[in-house]
């Protein structure tokens, strides 16, 4: 216990002595558009990959019902495609709040 207190301590200690090297001279380093930017990609990683997630659960799901009733294909075929649009819109507003964001 004494070694975890002395560990977080010393820990503490280095942390708080480090903020003056993150100090920068104005101008120098990386600007925020660069942040803008990368931050950018993160958001389309993220919800590329939620979309292709929702729709492989929603293409199962719709594959299961139609092979339960066939019967209520139709219904299931609208079904799945409003809601197969409505997920893809995820990726495109925020493809669209990308353009926004960077230009």
């Amino acid at each position: 216990m004494r070694k975890l207190h002395f560990a977080l301590l010393m820990t503490f200690v280095i942390l708080m002595f480090t903020t003056p090297v993150f100090a920068q001279a104005e101008g120098g380093g990386m600007v925020h558009a660069d942040w803008v930017v990368i931050s950018a990609g993160f958001a389309m990683a993220i919800a590329s990959s939620v979309c292709g997630l929702a729709q492989g659960k929603a293409i199962s799901a719709a594959c299961e019902g139609l092979a339960r009733n066939p019967g209520a294909a139709p219904a299931i075929r609208f079904a799945l495609l409003l809601g197969l649009a409505l997920i893809e819109s995820l990726a495109i507003y925020t493809l669209v709040v990308i353009f926004v964001k960077v230009a």
